[in-house]
């Protein structure tokens, strides 16, 4: 038997004006786009944008349906964009905001499970890590230097 131990790194900024300016740019797009977010009945609002190697930048937020499993995350709207607009761009970054309607959150908050699968299918994709870096509403961001810090042991092709 042996034990293996799995660790993730990520950097905590205190907020975005300690970000890097093309990043703070980029995390100010994801929360416009948090702003434009469907979601009539969570209220939860998540905003998404990405930057890609052509310096197109692409946004998506969540759009809820009443047949909740029809809805999409906001990440998954923008990485399905991104895909299917600039197909052989690579995406460099990732800036995610989210939140209650209702109050502020202060709390960064990561991408759910079946995002991380779907950006860990790009990242397998371009064999490049994607920077993340996710927020609340309002406080501090947490940056990620690739989707394998916070997916270890993900499914990918090489198992088909």
């Amino acid at each position: 038997m042996k034990e293996v131990k799995i660790e993730s790194q990520l950097i905590v900024y205190n907020n975005v004006d300690e970000l890097p300016d093309n990043i703070a740019s980029l995390m100010e797009k994801a929360k416009e786009a948090r702003l434009r977010a469907y979601a009539p009945y969570s209220k939860f609002l998540v905003g998404a944008a990405i930057l890609l190697d052509n310096g197109e930048v692409v946004t998506g937020n969540n759009q809820e349906n009443a047949s909740y499993p029809s809805g999409l995350c906001a990440e998954r709207t923008a990485i399905y964009y991104a895909g299917s607009k600039y197909p052989d761009a690579k995406i460099l970054s990732m800036a995610l905001t989210a939140g209650s309607q209702e109050q502020s959150n202060s709390t960064p908050i990561p991408p759910c499970g079946a995002c991380r699968q779907s950006i860990a299918e790009y990242e397998v994709k371009q064999d490049e890590p994607i920077e993340i870096y996710f927020m609340g509403t309002t406080g501090k961001v947490v940056k990620s230097h690739s989707l394998a810090n916070l997916l270890p042991l993900g499914f990918d092709r090489s198992f088909l």
